[in-house]
């Protein structure tokens, strides 16, 4: 890796586009610690850590912290997030939209600007939703209109901003924007989060049980990084045999190829999901006042992951029960509107191929999905792995800190992918130093 990004700097272009991605990520961060105007940022920030726990954590990584300390990138990148997901989903439901998806360039572009609509609208939603829900409690200064419109307006600007930076890095700078915004935001927490795990495990202990919490700390990191990148590089090939068919006077065609099927096919999206899904309840009634005692404050316990695997409170962890099922689920639903096998088979069977063993058409179709079937379920037992570990250390052992699985799954693709991205720019330039000689 560093290797790759020295042999990077040497070349003019990439380093510009580099230091193009380096200060706008600065300019994102900046904008992290500018708090809106009329918020008592203290307020939150006590009220968060108060009562809470770890119900906003999720979103407040994916901030960088601005969430919590209610600054003007308080919704983060988010939205853009969720809109493009929904707009994945509704290019399958929608013949409209799944005709522009296929339209070339021109139909790609009037996506990604129903796509920005989208955004704008769904930051108006979230940041009406937190600024009235909160406003009333104590989050303004002074609850009015006039306030709450002003607030809203900021997070909805800064959302909007943010989603500008992050398209004019794709197409200024290295890799994808959105990704390398979200990536820089969770990184920008985790110094904070290990002097937590200093501050709980290591601090006040002897020399002997400091440096054994200090391994077993980094073991368990290394650990989850590790069966992360066996997750993302992990992929099923599928060898593909084209037959020879004759041109003019020529034989052509004839070559061997393959079909890879990722093992994590889905990505990150099943735990973004699962978590979204689980968090929402407990962030809604977050607005009002309800008993812990009752069934429905018991039931919201069980949502929050603050709360699973603590010994003295077993029962909540159905909760991760339903977490698990719930990333299982979404691993095949999701791949399932991302792959599909019939339309695979019918391309083979068009361009002259054929899976060898497997006979054109239905069977083909029949052995994709087992295939895929098979592969969705390790794909989503790897992510379950790299999502539950961090929450039974913090759950047993009370290390509250905002990265977990899904931070870790966000770090390493995305820098994995960058890599690949760099390393591509520089083949390129290779082979034109190449053919200019």
């Amino acid at each position: 890796m560093f290797k790759t990004l020295r042999d990077a700097l040497k070349i003019k272009d990439i380093r510009t586009k580099l230091l193009y991605t380096f200060f706008m990520l600065i300019v994102v961060r900046i904008g992290s610690q500018i708090p809106i105007p009329g918020v008592n940022t203290a307020y939150i920030s006590n009220y968060f850590a108060n009562q809470l726990g770890d119900e906003f954590s999720f979103l407040d990584a994916f901030t960088g912290g601005s969430f919590s300390n209610m600054a003007i990138f308080a919704l983060g990148i988010n939205p853009y997030i969720t809109s493009s997901i929904i707009m994945q989903l509704l290019t399958i439901a929608i013949p409209k939209l799944e005709e522009l998806q296929k339209d070339g360039e021109e139909g790609r572009k009037k996506i990604t600007e129903i796509t920005r609509y989208v955004t704008v609208g769904l930051a108006l939603l979230e940041g009406t939703a937190m600024t009235i829900g909160f406003g009333s409690q104590g989050l303004l200064y002074t609850f009015n209109f006039g306030s709450v419109l002003v607030v809203v307006l900021t997070m909805t600007a800064g959302s909007a901003f943010l989603m500008w930076a992050g398209e004019r890095i794709t197409d200024n700078g290295i890799g994808n924007g959105i990704s390398m915004i979200l990536l820089f935001n969770i990184v920008a927490r985790i110094p904070s989060d290990f002097v937590t795990l200093y501050e709980t495990f290591m601090m006040n202990k002897s020399v002997a049980k400091a440096a054994l919490a200090a391994l077993i700390i980094l073991f368990v990191i290394v650990a989850v990084i590790a069966m992360v990148v066996l997750l993302q590089g992990g992929e099923r090939r599928i060898p593909v045999q084209y037959s020879k068919k004759m041109q003019g006077r020529k034989m052509i065609g004839g070559q061997s190829s393959h079909i890879p099927l990722k093992v994590n096919t889905a990505g990150v999206i099943p735990v973004i999901f699962a978590s979204s899904i689980l968090s929402v309840p407990v962030v809604i009634s977050s607005f009002f006042s309800v008993d812990s005692t009752t069934v429905w404050g018991k039931i919201l316990k069980g949502m929050s992951q603050s709360n699973w695997c603590n010994p003295e409170e077993p029962l909540y962890s159905i909760g991760l029960l339903v977490y698990i099922a719930l990333v299982i689920f979404f691993a095949y639903f999701y791949t399932s509107i991302t792959f599909n096998p019939i339309e695979v088979s019918d391309n083979i069977k068009k361009q002259g191929g054929l899976i060898p063993g497997i006979r054109p058409g239905k069977p083909t179709t029949d052995y994709l999905t087992a295939i895929l079937n098979y592969i969705i379920f390790i794909g989503a037992a790897g992510l379950i792995v790299v999502a539950v570990i961090p929450i039974i250390v913090s759950g047993v052992f009370k290390a509250n800190v905002s990265f977990g699985g899904t931070s870790i799954i966000i770090i390493v693709g995305v820098i994995l992918e960058t890599l690949k991205q760099v390393e591509s720019q520089m083949l390129v330039r290779s082979y034109k130093g190449f053919l200019n000689s």
